[in-house]
């Protein structure tokens, strides 16, 4: 439990303070425990540094005010993350998204370094499972769109690409999401539920409007993206899913979970 608490006061200091200049050691001193408790912890559970993790979710809020808020300045944006220069705020920004800041003003935002949420525990031990993150902010839309369909996306063989590299890894989940992206309609909610999880909210409660917008996804697998001098397939398992009767935010996030495991386990590894 102690650990779990150390984790809870971790996320909320840092996401109260990513506008803020802020580095590993403030957090582990609001933490009251050493950096490198906080490192190691922080790793075991969520897989990534704290370090990381501050960049990418700075990266993520900047790029949702750089997509949505088109008249105000990068540099604007830029400082109110911390970085006094745009050209040092560009290379954190292309780490991240692999394109400029500049691009991203016609790029239809996307959830994809969404908050990280405790994980559940059993007795001492937590449970690994999947990467828990937060979709609170969506939840009036949950409400509204009841009877909407999800289209559910995940990545067939992330792991041989994470092996060539993390970055190619990263790449990987960034086609991903461009893909579902293409394809979603301007009405569409397109968010990031775990690792190599992602999900189309419809707007439409018409099944076949979901299952076309599944079909373009497949029609893109195996086709390549570029990792240094490599050309890479990328394939991903699709399956569509209503869930009428879940009425809160964790309920959502189990079942459509439930619903990515069942559809791969059909298809018995075949796309």
């Amino acid at each position: 439990m102690q650990n779990l608490q150390l984790l809870m006061t971790a996320l909320e200091y840092t996401e109260a303070h990513l506008s803020s200049e802020i580095n590993t050691q403030d957090i582990a001193d609001a933490c009251f425990c050493s950096k490198s408790t906080l490192e190691k912890l922080f790793r075991r559970v969520h897989g990534i540094s704290v370090h990381d993790y501050i960049v990418r979710r700075r990266m993520m809020l900047s790029a949702k005010k750089i997509s949505q808020q088109k008249e105000t300045p990068i540099l604007d944006i830029a400082l109110e993350y911390g970085y006094s220069t745009h050209e040092s705020f560009a290379r954190a920004f292309e780490q991240v998204w692999n394109c400029k800041p500049s691009e991203f003003r016609t790029t239809k935002f996307t959830e994809l370094f969404p908050r990280l949420m405790t994980p559940l525990t059993k007795g001492d031990s937590f449970i690994m499972q999947r990467k828990h993150v937060d979709i609170g902010e969506l939840y009036d839309l949950f409400q509204e769109r009841k009877d909407c369909f999800f289209v559910l996306a995940d990545i067939k063989g992330l792991i041989p690409i994470n092996e060539i590299s993390r970055k190619a890894g990263d790449l990987a989940i960034l086609e991903q999401m461009r893909r579902m992206t293409s394809v979603a309609g301007e009405d569409d909610a397109v968010f990031r539920i775990g690792g190599d999880e992602f999900c189309i909210l419809t707007s439409k409660s018409e099944q076949e409007y979901a299952e076309q917008l599944a079909q373009n996804i497949r029609q893109m697998n195996d086709q390549t993206f570029s990792y240094e001098n490599q050309e890479i397939p990328l394939t991903l398992y699709v399956s569509t899913v209503s869930l009428k009767d879940c009425q809160r935010c964790d309920e959502v996030f189990a079942n459509l979970h439930h619903a990515i495991k069942q559809s791969k386990d059909s298809l018995n590894g075949s796309v």
